[in-house]
């Protein structure tokens, strides 16, 4: 079933975000135990950040002026972002890998690992940004129309 209207959004993005926080959270119990516990801390920060990102989001929401087709791609790239950030740096931490984040200590690995883990650090880099700058747009439209009422 399909999320088509911004209420329905706005209470999905509430509740993926609640559910990626708390996959932050327990990945905070066991960041000893992976093979690269520093991008283990990491990987608990990115999922309770981009829990409380999306949590954020779903609450501004239905303050965001944009037409359906810009509210809907852009639920979805943030869904994607978010989610796509935590798997990355999961990964990196399950695997040891990672060598596009050498500061959390991730060494170079097999070449599917490497491809996987670059490729969703780009593409998530490039769905956050995109989404920033649509949201930014929709809520300066909102102010913008509140402002001359």
């Amino acid at each position: 079933m399909p999320v088509t209207n911004p209420q329905q959004q706005s209470s999905k993005l509430i509740f993926y975000g609640l559910l990626l926080f708390l996959f932050g959270l327990v990945t905070g119990l066991i960041v000893p135990f992976f093979a690269n516990p520093r991008m283990g801390l990491s990987a608990h920060m990115e999922g309770v950040m981009n829990g409380m990102f999306l949590i954020i989001l779903g609450l501004l929401w239905k303050k965001l002026v944009l037409s359906a087709t810009w509210l809907r791609t852009t639920y979805w790239l943030l869904l994607y972002g978010a989610f796509a950030n935590f798997s990355a740096v999961i990964l990196a931490a399950i695997t040891g890998n990672g060598k596009m984040m050498p500061l959390a200590g991730g060494r170079e690995g097999t070449d599917f690992t490497e491809a996987l883990i670059s490729f969703l650090l780009v593409t998530l880099a490039l769905s956050m940004i995109t989404v920033c700058i649509i949201v930014l747009t929709g809520f300066y439209k909102y102010i913008k129309q509140t402002a001359s009422q």
